[in-house]
């Protein structure tokens, strides 16, 4: 052995180790304190900041684990240990066990989200996909626990290592509790607050078993394909509508559009429609100057009109109600809509019972395939 040796040897016998880990990074969450064939001498000193909790490792089996605070390593301090070693009446001679620091404080703004669309049945428009995606924050609560289930014996354990299973986790019990809550399908995004505390809960126990505990949970969106954004958005617009006054509104934009067309034959027809219409308006106008001669109104004459023919009105069942009455074009409306269906009862005047949509004459029309049948009076 050489002079030089020989100093540092009697160097490491005189002073007394300090173990300490100093984090620089901002992802470590666990680090394996290095020493020379894992050697620390009696009475060394322990200095654990806090944030922090050190764990001593005895042959792959979980000894001792200390919080913030600075230790002398004897066998008052490590009793777990000095049971593991069989020290009886203490130690003098250096001794082997693996230190690792574990970094507790909270680990915020993680990223997680789907990575394939969550199909789910909605009552209304069927089967439809969803996407989401938000944050959330952990820390390690059983530094013992972390360690032997997940760390392992890696000497630097980062955020980003244990990150990859925690968002398989989050994303397979978020579809399962997605999948539960049963919700409107346009509900998801207007309940991201409750929906986010209810995922909490249920991942709590799974993040636990570990030893970490899941401090925060944020849904930031809920996502889902246009068309059925445009699908929804028009549901909402007729819900909250007079349905009535919808159908006369849209006759009215149609025939607005169908004057319009000068050039074309819906466009003749509504001219010459609206040139009768005037023609009789003015013709009733002129009648008391016509030749100097009284004009008798149609009403003292006898010859009456015909009384104008009742539209139907229909009732339909919603959720388990008696819905109506609506028209046949309201009706065809809901239908077109999917707020019913060919197996939605019906009733108008002059059934006996309630009937499926599809078992009644002139609503086969809706089914596609069929004709309605003639207008009252032809």
């Amino acid at each position: 052995m050489g002079i030089f040796d020989k100093i540092k040897e009697k160097l490491s016998h005189e002073f007394i180790d300090i173990i300490e880990w100093l984090d620089y990074t901002d992802d470590t969450i666990c680090h394996r304190f290095e020493r020379y064939q894992n050697e620390i001498k009696n009475n060394a000193k322990l200095i654990v900041r806090e944030g922090q909790t050190a764990v001593f490792i005895n042959e792959g089996q979980l000894a001792d684990v200390f919080g913030p605070g600075t230790y002398t390593l004897n066998t008052q301090n490590l009793p777990i240990l000095t049971t593991l070693k069989g020290w009886k009446y203490g130690f003098d001679s250096p001794f082997k066990a693996e230190v690792y620091f574990v970094n507790t404080h909270l680990f915020t703004d993680e990223k997680w989200g789907t990575k394939n669309p969550i199909t789910l049945n909605d009552e209304r428009f069927g089967l439809v996909e969803i996407r989401a995606f938000g944050t959330y924050a952990f820390k390690i609560n059983d530094a013992g626990k972390f360690i032997i289930d997940i760390v392992g014996t890696d000497n630097n354990f980062t955020n980003f290592e244990i990150n990859e299973h925690l968002k398989s986790l989050i994303a397979t019990r978020f579809t399962d509790t997605v999948g539960e809550a049963n919700l409107p399908i346009e509900l998801y995004a207007a309940n991201t607050t409750e929906l986010s505390e209810t995922c909490r809960e249920v991942m709590q126990p799974e993040f636990e078993s570990v030893g970490i505990s899941l401090e925060k949970f944020f849904i930031e969106n809920v996502s889902m394909p246009e068309d059925l954004k445009k699908e929804i958005f028009e549901y909402s617009r007729i819900d909250k509508l007079d349905l009535d006054k919808l159908t006369k509104f849209k006759t009215a934009k149609a025939i607005e559009a169908a004057a319009a067309n000068e050039g074309g034959t819906a466009g003749a027809g509504m001219g010459m429609g609206m040139g009768f219409v005037l023609a009789q308006q003015m013709g009733g106008m002129m009648q008391p100057q016509m030749g100097g001669q009284q004009q008798v109104p149609m009403q003292q004459t006898g010859a009456m009109p015909p009384p104008m023919p009742v539209a139907v009105q229909y009732f339909y069942a919603a959720n388990g109600q008696q819905a109506g009455p609506v028209t046949f074009e309201q009706l065809k409306a809901l239908f077109a809509n999917r707020t019913v269906n060919k197996d939605t009862l019906v009733w108008k005047q002059g059934m006996q019972n309630w009937t499926a949509l599809n078992e009644v004459e002139e609503l086969k029309a809706f089914l596609g395939g069929s004709t309605p049948p003639p207008l009252p009076g032809q």
